[in-house]
C-alpha cells in the first residue's frame, strides 16, 4: 500500500492555482528538460484529460513551457513564461489529443527538436501533489519518477548489455535502488532505467556507453 505524507497533500510550493495542473505540469517538463541532451528550438505539448479541458485556465501551458525552460515549481517567471518563450526564440504548440481513455486524466506528450535536429518525446502524468511518473519515452513504455537520481540507458536488447552497466555501477559503488528493463519486443530496442537514491558519478554515462549496444545514456541527478 502506497502512503501519502501530510507535505504531498498540501503540495509543493508553487506558482499556479493547483498542484496537479500546474505544479506537476511543471515538474513533468522539467524531468523531461533533464533527460534532453541539448538546446531545444521547438517543443510540441499534446494534452489529455483534464489538462486538454483546464490547461488555460489553470495556467497548465505556462506551467509546461516554464518546465522546458528550466524553471522550478516556484519560480515567479512562470508566469511569464509565454512571452519568455517567444524572447528565446523558442518555438512551441499546444494541441489536444484524441482521448483513447487509456490515458491518466493528467496526461502530457512532450516532443522535443534540438538545434541540431535532436529529437526526444516523452509522455508524462501528474499524479497529485505536484508528483509526477514519465511513462513513455520514444513510444517504449517506462515507469520512473525522477524522485532518485536515475540513469535511462537506450539499448538493443541483448544478452550482456545488463550485466555491462551493473558491473559498471558496482565498480563506482552506486547503490541501486530499483532497476527495471522497458522493451519494444525481445531483441529490439529497450530502455533499462536505474535509480539510486544517491548522486550517480557523472562519469558512469561514458562508461556504460562504451558497450556497442548502447545508443544512449541520459542522467536526472536529484
Amino acid at each position: 500500500m502506497a502512503f501519502i505524507s501530510l507535505f504531498e497533500v498540501i503540495g509543493p510550493n508553487m506558482v499556479g492555482p493547483s498542484s496537479s495542473h500546474t505544479a506537476g505540469a511543471v515538474s513533468m517538463a522539467l524531468l523531461a528538460r533533464k533527460l534532453f541532451p541539448a538546446e531545444i528550438k521547438k517543443v510540441e505539448f499534446t494534452l489529455y484529460g483534464s489538462f486538454a479541458k483546464t490547461y488555460r485556465g489553470h495556467g497548465t501551458d505556462r506551467a509546461l513551457l516554464g518546465g522546458i525552460m528550466g524553471f522550478e515549481t516556484d519560480d515567479l517567471r512562470i508566469r511569464d513564461s509565454l512571452s519568455i518563450a517567444k524572447e528565446r526564440n523558442l518555438d512551441y504548440h499546444f494541441s489536444i489529443g484524441q482521448d483513447t481513455g487509456e490515458e491518466h486524466p493528467n496526461t502530457a506528450d512532450i516532443d522535443m527538436t534540438g538545434v541540431n535536429e535532436e529529437r526526444l518525446f516523452v509522455r508524462g502524468v501528474s499524479i497529485g501533489g505536484g508528483k509526477v511518473k514519465i511513462v513513455r519515452l520514444n513510444q517504449i513504455d517506462v515507469d520512473f519518477t525522477g524522485e532518485y537520481s536515475t540513469l535511462i540507458i537506450s539499448q538493443t536488447d541483448r544478452p550482456g548489455v545488463v550485466a555491462h552497466i551493473t558491473k559498471v555501477l558496482s565498480e563506482r559503488e552506486v547503490n541501486i535502488a530499483f532497476m527495471r528493463l522497458f522493451r519494444e519486443e525481445k531483441g529490439a530496442k529497450a530502455f533499462t532505467v536505474v535509480e539510486s537514491d544517491e548522486r550517480i558519478p557523472d562519469e558512469v554515462v561514458e562508461q556504460i556507453r562504451e558497450n556497442p549496444l548502447v545508443s544512449d545514456v541520459m542522467l536526472v541527478q536529484i
